[in-house]
């Protein structure tokens, strides 16, 4: 039989304790907090610090870079070209004044003097583009000890250095895998809970155990990602036979919104570890899942959606209608889909702060392993939410112009630009149809004015 010397005994006992420790605190702290929705104001007070010590950095950054005569780079964050929202045909009639002194009604169909106005603007789109900016993460003015967050990380001082490294060692070796065992729990509970959930009857308490036991896990896994999340106006939570919409940054907005609320999800059906999660949870509740040979079929996915939403005992559909992550500096255009069947729609805006993690999910660089791993390696996770007042599709409206309307209203709460792009452009071409709009604009501006004039 092996036995152990004094030293290796020591060893394991210490080891053995620090285990218990930790699992107590875990515990304590995160687990039994996360089942009754109370904090211990860990996490605020972890924000505060954290503020304090990047103000420093910063600080520190800028006198050093001060000393040695190196020019700091400072991002545009409201573009790099100052641009007036004016119509086409305002700015032209400017360009005509200017160069002949003639108003636009008294001038031919054509001038050559017009290009100037179509090339400006593709010099504008080259140097400043609006769209593309949208889909990689905003550079940060102020430093937060993370080297992938800013163009000025270089050597500047050995107490900063020795800051920056001590930041990486508490990141990747202490808050890594503590969060690791945090989101391993998170979703064990969360496959086990419903899974015995879903073999009671249905019932109001099979409903009350499903909808806690998925704000438990999804609470805990919140807390796996050390998030901070203010929610606003909660009076305006989505209801039953309701569709919640809100801007899409992070596959992790899932999870913000689900801690605080219990929603139906919709999506495709996954394999592997998702496709497992997808089945336990379907069990439980009546999420909407869709083959992928279905998820193409738009008649089949409104059908779907329709008949979930007209029963008011089912849970609210949670939407992302903008179908790609955009980088929270802007809100882009919702397909109309989820606003053509008549449902009430409770808009929410989320906005995260890059701070302490950028939460963009940039897909065309990064995979989910990735980007897991790049979140739970940031300081933490600090977000607002706010839930707006219900809105309803009005006689006279189409399903475009409530997407529209809708997106407005979420853009102006979260303090986003509100583009009409398609978030689609991340992977694909500009369309056809966009640049003939603007050639019809120009062609109604010539032939509107032509036809006033024949009329006169």
């Amino acid at each position: 039989m092996f036995l152990l010397l004094p030293f290796d005994s020591l060893i394991v006992n210490l080891l053995g304790i620090s285990l218990t420790v930790l699992f107590t605190l875990l515990l304590v702290f995160i687990i039994v907090p996360a089942i009754f929705g109370v904090s211990f104001g860990i996490r605020k007070l972890y924000m505060k610090t954290l503020l304090k010590i990047f103000a420093w950095a910063t600080l520190r950054m800028e006198r050093g870079a001060k000393e040695k005569n190196h020019q700091l780079y400072k991002p545009y964050t409201n573009g790099i070209i100052a641009k007036d929202p004016t119509s086409l045909e305002e700015e032209i009639k400017e360009i005509r004044r200017s160069g002949s002194n003639k108003a636009l009604d008294k001038t031919p169909e054509f001038e050559l003097s017009d290009i100037f106005y179509f090339c400006r603007k593709g010099m504008e789109t080259i140097m400043d583009d609006e769209v593309t900016k949208r889909f990689s993460a905003e550079e940060l003015e102020s430093w937060n000890l993370l080297s992938r967050t800013n163009y000025n990380f270089q050597y500047i001082s050995l107490r900063l250095t020795i800051l920056w490294g001590l930041g990486v060692l508490i990141r990747y070796c202490f808050l890594l895998p503590l969060r690791i065992a945090l989101a391993f729990t998170g979703i064990s509970l969360l496959v086990v809970g419903t899974t015995m959930v879903g073999y009671l009857p249905n019932g109001r308490f099979k409903e009350f155990l499903s909808k806690h036991v998925h704000l438990m896990c999804y609470r805990i896994c919140v807390r796996a990602l050390t998030a901070i999340i203010t929610y606003h106006n909660r009076k305006n939570r989505p209801r039953n036979g309701g569709i919640c919409v809100a801007n899409h940054t992070s596959p992790i907005d899932v999870i913000i919104l689900a801690s605080d609320g219990y929603y139906a999800m919709v999506g495709q059906i996954h394999g592997g570890l998702m496709g497992v999660i997808q089945r336990a949870m379907v069990k439980a509740c009546p999420h909407v899942w869709f083959e992928r040979s279905e998820v193409k079929d738009r008649h089949l996915v409104a059908k779907r959606l329709t008949e979930h939403v007209q029963d008011k005992s089912k849970l609210p559909i949670l939407i992302f209608p903008e179908g790609t992550c955009i980088n929270n500096t802007s809100v882009m255009m919702f397909k109309k889909g989820s606003f053509e069947i008549g449902a009430t729609v409770y808009p929410v805006a989320i906005k995260y702060d890059p701070q302490f993690g950028d939460a963009f999910w940039n897909s065309s660089k990064y995979g989910m392993v990735t980007y897991l791993l790049r979140m739970m390696t940031s300081w933490a996770i600090v977000c607002s939410v706010w839930y707006l007042p219900p809105m309803t599709r009005e006689k006279d409206e189409d399903a475009v112009q409530f997407a529209n309307r809708v997106k407005s209203a979420i853009a102006r709460q979260g303090g986003l630009v509100d583009l009409l792009w398609d978030g689609g452009l991340k992977r694909e071409k500009v369309k056809d149809t966009f640049k003939e709009e603007q050639q019809k604009l120009y062609s109604k501006m010539i032939v509107g004015n032509h036809e006033d004039r024949s009329r006169s």
